[in-house]
């Protein structure tokens, strides 16, 4: 059966009209939210709060997208974990709390050194070199499954209800501060709330607090000597600064100059941003203490000298937006 053009046609807007379906139902779409007295935050805990480890995990199936092995658990109390394994584990639990505090809306994300998994398989399709054979993950973010809160679409940095907003170009900021390499639409999801409001986040920050990079230039995550050596403020004129997100990749690639081009224009994220936004931001993350930035990677897992480290180069990066 042949199927017509028409028909085509109408599919594929329908898929490109995805991003905007929490607009579409009627939803709020929302970006930002006032955590109130940011001094009184516990980043220690994060969004969700700390709570002890569910004393029983068991495995339910593999989970094949991304970059980093991820599987899916349930506790005994019959909550859904998600679990990524390797090097981004870390990297994202801190990220996590730092854009929570800043008012954006994260996955509610935990760090574990170990877990134990019932009916882990004898072999999953990647990642085995984290488990071992009586089902001990190492290495662990663990993230909630919350009840009433769904992934509806994915939104991009150049098309998205909030462009021109303070919100936004804070948001933009805080993926320069953080180094996030890893800009691309599909980490960005849409969540329906309840059917109330459809929240705006940044859901994949594992490519984070390393150096930034086009394919082929060296980008890393999670690594405390290429972060603290990176720059974070390119320029500034008379109205706008100017971050440092570098992405364009390895100059061979431009024999694809559609992919040469998407990846170069991640950049974008970090130019033209307002002054009055810089430093709206600045003064909103100049609340935070050096104790709750330190706190941002204890509840990632990195080691006393990480932890310092880490918080000592964020603390700086907030003291620069607020100089400016």
């Amino acid at each position: 059966m042949r199927v017509s053009k028409t028909v085509v046609s109408i599919v594929i807007a329908l898929f490109l009209a995805l991003p905007a379906f929490g607009q579409q139902t009627g939803m709020k779409p929302v970006i930002w939210h006032d955590r109130g007295d940011v001094s009184s935050l516990d980043l220690l805990a994060g969004s969700g709060g700390i709570q002890p480890p569910a004393a029983k995990f068991t495995f339910v199936k593999e989970d094949m997208g991304g970059a980093s092995p991820k599987f899916e658990v349930v506790d005994a109390q019959g909550v859904h974990w998600k679990a990524k394994l390797g090097e981004e584990a870390k990297p994202e639990t801190a990220a996590t709390r730092l854009l929570w505090a800043a008012g954006y809306f994260v996955d509610e994300s935990y760090y574990l050194p170990e877990l134990r998994v019932e009916k882990m398989p004898a072999k999953l399709s990647r990642g085995n070199e984290f488990v071992s054979k009586d089902g001990v993950a190492r290495g662990v973010r663990l993230e909630r499954t919350v009840t009433g809160r769904e992934k509806i679409g994915t939104w991009s940095w150049s098309s998205n209800p909030f462009t021109g907003t303070k919100e936004l170009n804070g948001l933009r900021i805080m993926m320069a501060m953080i180094n996030n390499w890893d800009l691309k639409e599909p980490n960005n999801a849409i969540y329906a709330v309840s059917g109330e409001a459809s929240e705006y986040a940044v859901s994949d920050l594992g490519g984070t607090f390393g150096k930034t990079g086009g394919v082929g230039l060296g980008r890393t995550k999670s690594r405390l000597e290429d972060y603290s050596a990176s720059k974070f403020i390119d320029s500034k004129d008379s109205d706008e600064v100017h971050l440092t997100i570098k992405s364009r990749p390895f100059f061979l690639l431009a024999v694809d100059p559609y992919h040469y081009n998407k990846l170069a224009s991640r950049a974008n994220v970090g130019r033209d941003i307002p002054l009055a936004d810089a430093k709206w931001l600045g003064r909103l993350l100049g609340q935070l203490s050096i104790e709750q930035l330190r706190d941002c990677f204890r509840a990632a897992g990195y080691s006393p000298a990480e932890v310092q480290g880490f918080a000592k180069v964020v603390q700086g990066r907030i003291s620069d937006l607020n100089k400016l």
